[in-house]
């Protein structure tokens, strides 16, 4: 069994202790080893539950309350009643903003997206995922919680836990909510944690005509994706808050030379790194396709676009490469803090928009959206703040207990000025600053943690929020598709239903594939 597990986790490393998918743990090591291992993970989920009791939510209560902030009265409510369309980038870093290979953009329309009078866009935005990556950047998203110090709290307590999530406040708010995924449903516990999330819909690959051409790497290729998800959006009853999730940007960095658009590598020697910039490039035009197939079927003046990138592309075991990207000769544990920033943008028609330079992370962006939208939403647990907030406290928590701030950045024992990169050698007033801003993060990391080990929220019931009814959700294909049937009776808003029950656009789109 050892000499097995060795072998399994040697080609699919973290197999146990990131537990992305049950299902690889049967492929890789057989079912009687997953029964084991599955017991374990019960009975250690069982007895941290077990220990806790109603009055552990009030220490996090007495938290939050310090840490609240007031919405920017300039934004707040501005959005309301819009659909909102969260568009997933994998792996996506934001120094691809404006880069440029042999004199080439590699993101084009994303560029153009950032820049746009219409989009708020914020340029120190850190992804804050531990070994859960994209899952993390998922429960932050929609929980304002944080992922594990170890594994993935969707896998392992996705599927009992009670949560306050973003589908559930909107499903609340009269949103219809539905997530897209050309992948398979379990992985990273995603059918069973939706439910617990309130999702009314959730489109996975069962729900997409599949052949091998159409994937690559994780699942289907994204201008596929978006096209197949764009027959499913314009029956959802609007409002609706619509998450999207690409894939093709994803580790190895594979795609075929037909849907590369002759766009060149990068030139670092790194096999690893070399074709990111291609997929970066591809996701890019998938991207452009579907915003102009939203434009052409009406859905997209009355839409809010939130867009962000999950987590790093290329880990820091890839420095020379790294190096070579920034233009430096080497690159220090400060620049690798900052490599950690991935795009985080909000646009809709009308929004005053612009470059925002507040400091934050994933765990801040659901108080941002709910604000935006005239949500009042001051009761449910969430551990971030406004972005847009006047009054907010710029602190950017790591999962590993490091962090960064405008004045300060501290990786392990080090600390170093944020805006220059230097070194500090702290005095008394310094190192205080410093020490209160270390207990700070390590008091919120350890209060999230507790909420999620001990399922504390089950204790809570915030005012305007009623508890998610994990039972009455079912994503099996035919119920999916009977449940967009009868909606479109009882309640007419899609853009299809408005458009007399026929298509309200065509998707074009110039994937080889579909040629």
């Amino acid at each position: 069994m050892g000499a097995e597990f060795g072998m399994a986790n040697a080609d699919r490393s973290g197999l146990l202790t990131r537990t992305f998918d049950n299902n690889y743990v049967v492929k890789y090591l057989g079912l009687n080893e997953f029964a084991a291992f599955s017991a374990y993970q019960s009975q250690k989920e069982s007895a941290t539950r077990a220990n806790a009791s109603a009055s552990d939510i009030q220490s996090v209560l007495k938290f939050l309350k310090k840490s609240r902030v007031s919405p920017n009265a300039e934004y707040y409510g501005t959005q309301k009643g819009k659909n909102v369309f969260v568009i997933h980038l994998e792996s996506f870093q934001q120094f691809l903003i404006d880069y440029k290979v042999e004199g080439k953009e590699v993101t084009p329309n994303l560029n153009k997206f950032y820049h746009n009078n219409n989009t708020l866009s914020f340029d120190n935005f850190y992804n804050q995922v531990g070994q859960g990556k994209t899952a993390d950047a998922e429960l932050m998203l929609e929980n304002s919680l944080f992922g594990l110090p170890q594994g993935s709290a969707m896998t392992t307590y996705g599927t009992q836990n009670t949560f306050q999530a973003a589908p559930s406040i909107l499903d609340q708010q009269g949103y219809t909510t539905a997530a897209f995924h050309g992948d398979v449903p379990s992985f990273w516990n995603r059918d069973n944690t939706y439910k617990s999330w309130g999702y009314d819909y959730f489109f996975s690959n069962s729900y997409y005509k599949e052949k091998e051409a159409y994937n690559v790497g994780y699942g289907m290729k994204d201008k596929i994706f978006f096209d197949q998800s764009a027959q499913y959006i314009q029956q959802l009853s609007q409002p609706f808050y619509a998450k999207l999730i690409t894939l093709t940007n994803h580790y190895p960095y594979e795609i075929d030379s037909k849907n590369t658009d002759d766009f060149p590598q990068t030139k670092t020697g790194d096999k690893t790194v070399d074709p990111y910039v291609q997929t970066a490039h591809y996701l890019d035009q998938a991207f452009a396709e579907f915003i102009s197939y939203l434009k052409d079927a009406g859905l997209y003046k009355n839409s809010v676009f939130v867009l962000y990138g999950d987590h790093y592309g290329i880990s820091n075991n890839h420095r020379p490469a790294i190096a070579k990207l920034l233009g430096k000769d080497k690159v220090t544990q400060y620049d690798l803090a900052q490599f950690q920033k991935v795009p985080f943008m909000i646009h809709a028609e009308g929004l005053k928009g612009g470059i925002n330079h507040t400091y934050g992370g994933e765990i801040d962006v659901l108080p941002t959206l709910l604000d935006l939208l005239g949500v009042k939403n001051n009761t449910t647990v969430q551990f971030g703040n406004d972005l847009l907030a006047k009054n907010r406290k710029q602190l950017v928590a790591f999962r590993n207990g490091n962090f960064v701030s405008p004045q300060y950045t501290k990786i392990g024992s080090t600390v170093y000025d944020t805006k220059t990169g230097e070194v500090l050698k702290l005095n008394k007033k310094q190192r205080a600053e410093v020490s209160a801003l270390q207990n700070h993060v390590t008091t919120e990391l350890s209060l999230s943690d507790r909420v999620i080990y001990g399922d504390l929220l089950r204790f809570y019931d915030p005012d305007n929020f009623k508890k998610t009814d994990k039972a009455k959700y079912n994503y099996k294909l035919n119920s999916g598709l009977a449940q967009l049937k009868k909606a479109q009776k009882d309640n007419p808003t899609s853009a299809k239903a408005k458009n007399d029950g026929k298509v309200s656009a065509e998707y074009k789109t110039d994937a080889p594939e579909l040629k």
